[in-house]
């Protein structure tokens, strides 16, 4: 089976993680995978950097499916949002409808008010697509308010997933040792662009309500985003930085070291951002237990409090209270890391491979939209 992947190959974001880490694990499979990048191959200052997307994902994309589609068994494209991220998907519905090629679209956004702006086009895409998935119930529930009901069975629920070859226990103190982090040290760790969604001041709020009960409290947030000047600002204010560290975007091996040197990873994100937030799986398959908000994806991950405890959203006091009772309590490392197995890319890849199986042989299958829900 030869497959097109349409989507981003950046250095971070979910997005660009699910299509390199999928292509990976469909290539494990025996399935050929060409991927072609809707994101710039190199840094360039923001318009520029913009210009270039917009292209590789219109005219770009258009030339790349007109010369090369039949070479395909089908085309997958990984779209998001706004209408950058969006635009992949309308154009390979455009040039399907032309050229009569398969086309799969995962749909990762999770903004409601995109979905009712955009519901028309939404509905359009999910119908002229031989099979639309999205990355979580929450997403599901919320496209489907805004579509007619006929189109909702086309729409499958397959899970992000994470590298669990990568992202795996190893032991706390040289973790520690190798960042510097001292042993005794109550770590918690978050990992997310610095943007409004992702709740981070909440976290630094929470943060400064522990730092009596806690001393010995670290908390190391990374990542990058137009917020860095803010959080540090509120940092300063608080008198935070002996507790908190902002440490910028951090090479794989050090996100690893990170995670596994963390008594709690921390999850704040706000109801509207998120769709799925692989950063929690990663976390769990290093045997770390979660504090998450309930923004209506990490209910579906921490379905029990023997992997993680939920908070509401916004709160930092109720943030700040999960926090500490996760880490007062001594959790089963090795059972949050067996549950996580669940999420790996191969299991996701080998989900995905039936869904185009079900696509080239132009089966609409019950059973296994049922499976896939599962």
């Amino acid at each position: 089976m030869k497959v097109l992947m349409v989507g981003p190959i950046e250095k971070a974001g979910g997005v660009s993680t699910h299509t390199k880490e999928l292509t990976r694990a469909l290539k494990k499979l025996g399935v050929e995978v060409e991927i072609y990048n809707i994101s710039p191959n190199k840094e360039y200052p923001g318009i520029i950097s913009n210009i270039i997307k917009l292209y590789k994902r219109t005219v770009g994309l258009s030339l790349k499916l007109v010369r090369d589609s039949e070479k395909f068994d089908l085309i997958h494209v990984q779209a998001s949002g706004p209408l950058g991220g969006f635009l992949p998907a309308p154009v390979g519905v455009l040039w399907k409808k032309i050229l009569g090629y398969k086309l799969v679209v995962t749909f990762h956004y999770s903004w409601e008010s995109f979905y009712s702006k955009y519901r028309h086009m939404l509905s359009l895409i999910i119908k002229f697509s031989d099979k639309f998935i999205v990355v979580s119930h929450r997403n599901k529930r919320l496209i489907t308010k805004y579509i007619p009901r006929s189109l909702s069975r086309r729409i499958l629920v397959v899970y992000n997933g994470f590298s669990s070859d990568i992202f795996k226990p190893m032991d706390k103190n040289i973790a520690r040792k190798l960042l510097d982090i001292p042993p005794d040290a109550k770590v918690i760790v978050n990992i997310a662009n610095l943007v409004e969604h992702k709740g981070h001041k909440y976290l630094i709020e929470a943060v400064k309500m522990l730092r009596e009960q806690v001393p010995k409290l670290k908390c190391y947030v990374i990542g990058k985003g137009h917020m860095y000047q803010e959080l540090s600002r509120l940092i300063e204010q608080y008198n935070l930085k002996k507790h908190v560290k902002l440490t910028g975007w951090m090479p794989l091996e050090k996100i690893i070291l990170y995670l596994n040197s963390a008594d709690v990873f921390v999850f704040p994100s706000l109801p509207q951002g998120e769709s799925f937030g692989i950063v929690q799986i990663e976390a769990m398959g290093c045997g770390v237990p979660v504090v998450a908000t309930k923004n209506g994806v990490s209910e579906e991950i921490i379905v029990s409090e023997d992997y993680g405890l939920l908070c509401e959203p916004a709160n930092p006091k109720d943030l700040a209270e999960k926090i500490l009772i996760a880490l007062d309590r001594e959790w089963d490392r090795e059972k949050i890391r067996k549950y996580a197995e669940q999420f790996t890319w191969d299991r996701i890849a080998k989900k995905t491979l039936e869904v185009y199986s079900m696509v080239i042989k132009n089966e609409h299958n019950e059973y296994m939209e049922e499976y896939m829900e599962k």
